[in-house]
């Protein structure tokens, strides 16, 4: 049997952290077993699906290189398709139209609910109703007996038949419910393993009767732990719970975050740092734990400071200057971006980070000296000198400004952050001979000038 996998997201929100893990884990499954990746989006809930939702989702897994096989399928183009199946599940006998009215289904769980009981469809009483044309379509769940599954990844799993009502396979307007609409979809794409997170548990055996009564064979199935916050709570956005592109937008690379994804709740020994390559040649679902996972952003910005260390300086630079365009910061005078890139990159946790930086070398904003302390003026008079007839590379630049500070007498932070500030505007830059180099004779002269000819 051919491994088939499915990530499902409902188009009412961008594409998120912990969706994005259940789609890497799907489509890490199906590429570990040579199988097939199924996009479905899961549209039926109307009101709150929107065409912008779809557009992030799918731009989101397009960043992360997470590329599927089949679909996207959408549900809402499958009506004819569940009509179909809801009219054999009648015909057998595992369904039937409800024709109780709404006022008469909310007073019986009001009701319930003064007694303390759980809000549930009473099946004796609802048949009492009779009706024609369009009506929502319940199944006949059993009410003995339990029914469970062997969960990959939480081990056996089992409930009590009685704890389920009949629930709603299709709606009077035609449109499934979850749990009808998901059993369909899996049956006709022939999914082999349903991957997705563990609040999906208690739908499982609601979906499982419904396999049962279409006498199809089941998808194994595995639930996959809760993500939390540090302080243990569930995901949220003050977590760091934001959408995937806006990870991308805050400077992140997707290797990173995919890497990061793939560690929040499955391991490979002690392994912190691999490509998607060895993902996909480690990932078995038995590595997955079954306790929460925590998101800790701080573990991601050092992970993805590993891969823009890694990353070649032309696609860094690429990016960069994507950034500096925002900011409309011209690039056409300054340093070739990637030789910029190679001097900054290791200091940087995002491309933000690195952008930053790389502003010096294409925006300059003079800054008087805080203190014009005349032995520095003259060392950096000096200093000016020397570096208008040395050799323009890093090692003579660096030369003249050691020799300055020897016959001088200044310490080498008197003389190097003076010339940093009214060279760069900044107190903090790489080592100040690298920045001179890139910067160039004829701007650093200037500039010096700027501030000692007065």
């Amino acid at each position: 049997m051919q491994v088939r996998t499915r990530f499902a997201p409902s188009p009412t929100g961008f594409l998120h952290i912990g969706g994005a893990r259940t789609a890497l884990f799907s489509w890490a499954y199906a590429r570990r077993h040579a199988g097939k990746f199924i996009l479905r989006i899961e549209d039926t809930d109307v009101e709150r699906s929107t065409a912008q939702s779809v557009s992030a989702i799918l731009e989101g897994m397009q960043w992360l290189g997470l590329d599927w096989d089949e679909g996207p399928f959408f549900q809402m183009q499958r009506l004819a398709r569940y009509k179909e199946v809801a009219e054999q599940l009648i015909a057998a006998g595992h369904a039937y139209r409800d024709y109780m009215p709404k006022q008469e289904l909310d007073a019986l769980r009001a009701q319930q609910t003064a007694r303390g009981e759980k809000p549930r469809y009473d099946r004796a009483i609802g048949q009492r109703y009779r009706g024609e044309g369009p009506a929502p379509v319940r199944f006949r769940t059993p009410q003995e007996g339990s029914v469970g599954w062997h969960d990959l990844v939480k081990g056996p799993i089992a409930f009590p038949n009685a704890e389920l009502d009949d629930l709603v396979l299709l709606r009077a307007d035609g449109v499934p419910t979850y749990n009808f609409g998901v059993v369909v979809d899996d049956l006709d794409m022939q999914i082999s393993h349903v991957i997705r997170g563990d609040d999906h548990v208690n739908n499982t055996p609601r979906q499982i009767h419904i396999f049962n009564a279409l006498e199809k064979p089941l998808p194994a199935f595995a639930h996959l732990p809760m993500i939390l916050g540090g302080d243990g709570e569930r995901l949220s956005k003050r977590h760091g719970a934001v959408s995937v592109t806006q990870y991308r937008d805050d400077g992140y690379l997707p290797e990173a975050l995919l890497n990061y994804l793939a560690r929040l709740g499955w391991s490979h020994g002690d392994d912190e740092i691999f490509s998607m390559r060895d993902l996909v040649q480690w990932f078995e679902l038995q590595h997955v734990s079954g306790s929460p996972a925590r998101f800790d952003p701080e573990k991601l910005k050092w992970l993805n400071q590993h891969y823009i260390k890694a990353a070649p300086d032309e696609r860094l630079a690429g990016l960069v200057a994507s950034e500096l365009k925002k900011r409309t910061i011209p690039l056409e005078k300054g340093p070739p971006l990637a030789l910029v890139i190679s001097l900054l990159k290791d200091r940087a946790h995002t491309v933000l980070e690195l952008a930053d930086a790389a502003m010096l070398f294409y925006s300059f904003d003079m800054k008087p000296l805080e203190e014009r302390v005349p032995e520095t003026l003259n060392a950096l008079k000096l200093l000016r000198e020397k570096l208008g007839a040395v050799a323009w590379q890093r090692a003579e630049i660096g030369n003249a400004i050691k020799e300055v500070v020897k016959s001088s007498g200044l310490k080498m932070p008197q003389l190097a952050m003076p010339l940093r500030q009214i060279v760069t505007g900044r107190t903090q830059t790489p080592s100040i001979d690298a920045v001179l180099e890139l910067l160039g004779r004829d701007t650093v002269l200037e500039r010096m000038a700027l501030h000692l000819d007065k």
